[in-house]
């Protein structure tokens, strides 16, 4: 790319970025989690038709990404550098980002299935931590291998790394979390997983509903085996002193 292609794209996101609507969009996004477009046409106060004009033209020039989840569609920042481009403006701008507030049941946002694997903050925060201690590796923007490191510590569970290779679907992929909206460990490794804490009762399943209950050897072994510090939400703390949860988490 010559220096006058590089102008034209420096100022075809200038001004993409610049039209207030968007910029209300991209800052929303910048938080990590991904959203609807209906949700991020009330953010931008704009129609949802408009909303939609204003995705199509941030994806076409790369700044956003598309998710489809089973009938739902989200939108994230395409990547890392997208966010670092508007921190640096926020920063001339000193326009603060706004924060994403779960509306989930406790009881179902900490954690939960998602299909054959685990969903839910619980989930969330062991995809991260396998990211940060390098035991899962990507390999490109859709799929995970596992570092010889990540393969011990999935040896030491008891999961065969190699039978999970020859099934006929995903190894490992980023799977979008709906109250989390970020991603949780997805593939034939997060079902892989999800059965051996139900096996070694590290979390139980509700008979009624999706809802996973941490018990307290999990959260001993969750905590030593990953090195994660797991937060006890208020559903959970009511759970292991059985009190009756509140109607509305019933689901």
């Amino acid at each position: 790319m010559n220096v006058e292609q590089h102008d034209v794209g420096v100022s075809q996101v200038a001004a993409a970025i610049a039209e207030p609507a968007r910029t209300r969009i991209l800052c929303s996004l910048m938080d990590g989690h991904a959203r609807t477009s209906t949700e991020l046409a009330a953010i931008a106060e704009v129609s949802a038709s408009t909303a939609s004009a204003h995705l199509a033209k941030l994806k076409e020039l790369a700044l956003v990404r598309l998710h489809v989840q089973g009938r739902h569609r989200y939108y994230s920042l395409a990547d890392k550098r997208v966010a670092q481009a508007l921190e640096a403006l926020m920063v001339i701008g000193q326009n603060p980002a706004p924060t994403f507030n779960p509306r989930t049941p406790d009881r179902l946002q900490f954690a939960r299935t998602c299909y054959d694997h685990m969903a839910g903050t619980l989930a969330v925060l062991l995809h991260d931590r396998m990211l940060e201690k390098g035991w899962l590796l990507e390999s490109d923007e859709q799929a995970y291998r596992l570092s010889d490191s990540g393969e011990a510590l999935f040896a030491g569970l008891g999961i065969e790394i190699n039978d999970l290779n020859t099934l006929r679907r995903r190894f490992a992929c980023p799977c979008l979390d709906w109250s989390m909206r970020r991603p949780h460990l997805g593939g034939s490794l997060g079902a892989a997983l999800l059965q051996t804490a139900i096996k070694r009762k590290w979390v139980t399943q509700d008979l009624d509903s999706r809802a996973l209950a941490v018990t307290a050897l999990g959260r001993r072994e969750i905590g030593a085996r990953f090195d994660l510090k797991l937060p006890t939400p208020d559903v959970q703390q009511r759970r292991e002193q059985r009190e009756p949860l509140p109607t509305h988490e019933l689901i």
